[in-house]
């Protein structure tokens, strides 16, 4: 049973998707090509090299938060910087290309300097993830020969599209991070990663231009998720995954197991539609569709 994926983005929500991953396996779904945006492209491209769901979990369950977010010399303008995660990603991809890839993979970005989604697809993929994960305004964007790029999922949140492109006559299997529309978002809140000590937190918390940022990291949230409403619609992958995973804030602190079993759960909720998307009936209607 063939597919393709496409991963959204959604910080600290994108370990659903190692459990997405795992279920599938488990259920006999192969993953033919793979495309992410944002920390969904941080999993499609551990997992295109060859790294199984359960070495990706244990990986990211290593991962100490408080050493990911540096400022290097001559990084843009950004809250928070990518150093601690630049040097993680030498440590466990290091000069590894697309061209070393067990089976096709991209990743997007958007280019500030002609406002447009770049397909990262060859090169260095250190280079494409700091890239793809570069949330505007929070890290710096990411010099790639002359783009100038942040987080895909500022025109993508679920790069459907691209990962069809990938392998046309297979169904595009969708994972999206975001509630649909009209359904309650998260409560605002001063989302301040979770080793900033409580006493600063609260603090920070009381600020007005925190609680105006909040204002704005909320909106931008609605935003995103109209985005996501609009591009799943145009693109129509054969199947949407949602984990229930919107609680969940861009940098929380999570329990990584926990969160990737919320996204096994959807993939066991969604097996009806990906069986059907698989069939014989829906395969031969694609091939005359393409």
């Amino acid at each position: 049973m063939d597919i393709t994926l496409a991963l959204g983005g959604g910080g600290s929500k994108g370990n659903a998707h190692i459990g997405v991953l795992r279920k599938l396996e488990q259920e006999g779904f192969r993953v033919r090509a793979i495309a992410g945006t944002s920390f969904g492209g941080l999993v499609a491209a551990f997992y295109a090299l060859g790294f199984a769901p359960d070495e990706i979990e244990a990986l990211f369950e290593t991962v100490d938060q408080a050493r990911l977010y540096g400022h290097l010399p001559g990084d843009g303008a950004s809250l928070l910087g990518l150093a601690g995660a630049a040097k993680w990603l030498d440590q466990h991809i290091g000069k590894r290309t697309f061209a070393d890839t067990r089976l096709p993979c991209a990743l997007t970005g958007v280019d500030l300097n002609a406002a447009r989604e770049v397909i990262l697809a060859e090169g260095s993929i250190k280079d494409a993830i700091l890239a793809t994960i570069a949330v505007p305004g929070l890290f710096p964007p990411r010099r790639i020969d002359q783009w100038n790029l942040v987080d895909g999922g500022a025109l993508d949140p679920v790069p459907v599209s691209v990962a069809r492109a990938l392998a046309p006559r297979l169904p595009v299997v969708a994972v999206a991070l975001t509630s649909p529309i009209g359904e309650p978002t998260r409560d605002m809140r001063i989302s301040l990663p979770a080793y900033v000590p409580a006493p600063i937190a609260r603090h920070l918390s009381n600020l007005s231009y925190a609680q105006a940022f909040d204002i704005f990291v909320y909106a931008a949230e609605i935003v995103n998720r109209q985005m996501t409403e609009l591009r799943l619609a145009a693109d129509q992958p054969e199947v949407v995954i949602r984990p229930a995973v919107q609680h969940i804030n861009l940098l929380d602190k999570v329990d990584v197991s926990a969160v990737a079993k919320l996204g096994e759960l959807a993939v066991e909720q969604a097996l009806p539609e990906l069986r059907r998307a698989v069939s014989l009936p829906a395969r031969i209607s694609r091939l005359m569709r393409g």
